[in-house]
């Protein structure tokens, strides 16, 4: 029988090439400044992370590319688990920012003209993850900046990927794919607390919902009701929408009924979506504020406008704000429209 080869800590982790890998730009100029190691194993520890972030991204998508994703199955949780994970290497990205702090501005100014043209914008890992997780080009702040500064083959592989279907994208597919309201079998007995017609293909259930969610808008609300029927309602709708009617119908209904044990899953990926989005939110606001407070108002080193740029992607840069803007269409959990008889057993694990 083979002898399983020694593996040993240092050469299993390849330390030699990550301990070796710190090259001080200022003692190569012999003018050593301190702080520069601290700013290049921060930026590396960045890369090593967005690289993990990336591989999850990618475990994610390929379950979610499946025609059918069993939500009672193992997959679902597994995407869910990854999701988290992804959530949680966020949270570390926005507390490393906590260690480049304990930088002054003149430990920075001390070696940030060495640095030049290099800059975060060249970060060419982070775009791909943006890129992935559905950021459209068109949606961007600063266009002129996006690949400008990029190498061919990283720029090739950032256009590639967005080619390729972005997770929301896959989210929107695997939301319209859930037959909440279009089988009528679901709402045989169910009872209607309006005297409003049906919706087409949508069933008794979406009716009496508009009608509660509109008897319930204040006075300053109206406009509400034109901004819901835009949202689940309007299948012409197009522009930067990456959500269906369908799927913003599939992702309220989870959100309202997710204390059924069949919505638990699919209510925590979206909840798991949107704090990817807080956490790269509130990763770009803390970057925002600690370059304002090293460099103040001057360009970065890479020729941008500094913090008025970064001020500009943490404005726009939100991925899955279609989500988020659904809670602005939740009712009461007490006014909720009892569901029937045939919905509440799908809805269990028990079915028959």
């Amino acid at each position: 029988m083979e002898q399983q080869k020694q593996v040993h800590y240092s050469d299993y982790l390849q330390l030699d090439k990550i301990l070796n890998a710190q090259t001080l730009e200022s003692d190569l100029l012999q003018q050593h400044a301190h702080d520069e190691m601290l700013f290049i194993v921060i930026h590396q520890a960045y890369e090593l992370w967005f690289k993990q972030l990336l591989f999850e991204i990618d475990s994610v998508a390929a379950i979610m590319q499946k025609p059918a994703v069993n939500d009672n199955s193992p997959e679902l949780q597994t995407v869910v688990h990854r999701v988290n994970r992804m959530v949680t290497i966020l949270k570390v990205l926005v507390h490393q920012i906590d260690i480049m702090e304990t930088m002054t501005p003149m430990d920075f100014l001390d070696f940030r003209d060495m640095l030049r043209p290099a800059s975060g914008f060249q970060s060419w890992q982070f775009k791909l993850a943006e890129a992935k997780l559905g950021l459209k080009y068109q949606q961007r702040h600063g266009q002129e900046y996006y690949i400008s500064q990029l190498r061919q083959q990283q720029i090739d592989i950032i256009k590639q990927a967005e080619k390729e279907k972005s997770v929301i994208e896959l989210l929107n597919a695997w939301l319209e794919r859930m037959p909440f309201f279009e089988e009528t079998a679901n709402w045989k007995q169910y009872k209607s607390v309006s005297d409003i017609p049906a919706t087409a293909g949508n069933g008794p259930f979406w009716s009496d919902y508009r009608h509660i969610y509109t008897i319930g808008l204040a006075e300053a609300e109206q406009k509400n009701i034109e901004y819901f029927d835009a949202v689940f309602a309007d299948e012409s709708a197009t522009g930067d929408r990456q959500l269906s009617p369908r799927a913003c119908r599939a992702a309220l209904f989870i959100m309202l009924y997710r204390g059924y044990p069949m919505l638990q899953l699919p209510f925590q990926l979206l909840n798991g979506l949107l704090e990817i989005d807080e956490q790269l939110s509130t990763w770009r606001y803390r970057h925002m504020s600690m370059v304002q407070r090293i460099i103040g108002t001057r360009i970065g080193t890479g020729g941008s406008t500094g913090r008025d740029y970064l001020k500009g992607a943490l404005d726009k840069h939100y991925i899955f704000a279609e989500i988020a803007r659904l809670t602005s269409f939740l009712i009461e959990r007490r006014k909720l429209p009892v569901l029937s008889i045939e919905m509440e057993r799908r809805l269990g694990f028990v079915q028959g």
